[in-house]
């Protein structure tokens, strides 16, 4: 299935964008009606909230909870930086952008819309050599010039696989990730993931421990509700998250890639080996 060659432009300012989400204005809502999944959903000011593909950066705001915010903002910041973003202003709380240089004009490479109804897309910055509307078979040299892949060759994302996406294009952003983690770009020489990290308590992962945005929100679901952490992996056990291990092509659940020793829990996998299903 090609992508849809979406032209719009994005936006900031009453939001609260964060390192993988955007709002996207497109010049004609109604070519959004044409990706796979639920509708998209629009605001009153007709702009949507981006998911980008393939990436996952330091949460700002799940629920009450934030990752370490040095990264979470660093984020942040270059994924406006790479659409042209100048200029931005927050609240005093950091919590919404009440000023910046924005409304500025990009594409979107999108096919579905997730459940969350927002659209799934790979972002640019400018305008797109082909018409509005046009479907595209996208390249992994085209996909290289996508703030996706700036934010996995910045060392400010996790490689985050879901469904669906193509090998070639996976491989390559598989790459750019490997690289910047073997460079010691961005948040990577303070990862935990695999490495692991003790548990003590909500601020042991929102300020201190630098871990894949996947297992911190599992985790944060998890200490809010007051359990021991000897209790984590039977908790996403009944979650049934299905994830393939691209590796050995085996279909688990996410918990069997927990280890918990003591109050020390670690992913047993790399981020870039796993594909998410769902």
């Amino acid at each position: 299935m090609p992508f849809l060659v979406i032209r719009g432009r994005y936006h900031v300012k009453g939001y609260a964008p964060d390192g993988d989400s955007i709002r996207f204005e497109p010049l004609n809502p109604s070519l959004l009606d044409d990706l796979a999944g639920p509708p998209a959903k629009l605001n009153a000011r007709g702009h949507a909230q981006l998911r980008l593909e393939a990436i996952d950066t330091l949460e700002t705001h799940f629920k009450a909870f934030h990752q370490p915010m040095e990264f979470a903002k660093k984020a942040t910041d270059h994924l406006m930086a790479q659409l042209g973003i100048t200029g931005v202003e927050w609240n005093a709380t950091g919590t919404k952008v009440v000023a910046a240089d924005d409304d500025k004009p990009g594409y979107i490479l999108a096919r579905e819309v997730e459940s969350n109804r927002r659209p799934v897309a790979f972002a640019f910055a400018g305008a797109p050599p082909e018409a509005d509307g046009s479907d595209l078979f996208l390249t992994p040299e085209r996909l290289l010039l996508s703030a996706n892949a700036e934010m996995l060759r910045s060392g400010l994302a996790y490689p985050t696989y879901y469904q669906g996406l193509f090998s070639d294009l996976r491989l390559a952003l598989t790459e750019l990730s490997i690289a910047a983690r073997a460079d010691g770009k961005g948040l990577w020489p303070h990862d935990k993931t695999n490495a692991g990290f003790a548990v003590t308590g909500m601020s042991s992962i929102t300020e201190d421990h630098v871990i894949l945005p996947k297992l911190f929100r599992r985790l944060a679901d998890f200490l809010e509700a007051g359990g021991p952490v000897a209790g984590f992996k039977e908790f996403v056990e009944a979650m049934r998250d299905e994830v393939l291990i691209i590796s050995t092509a085996h279909t688990t659940h996410f918990d069997t890639l927990i280890e918990v020793i003591g109050n020390v829990v670690r992913l047993t996998e790399p981020p870039e080996n796993l594909i998410f299903r769902g």
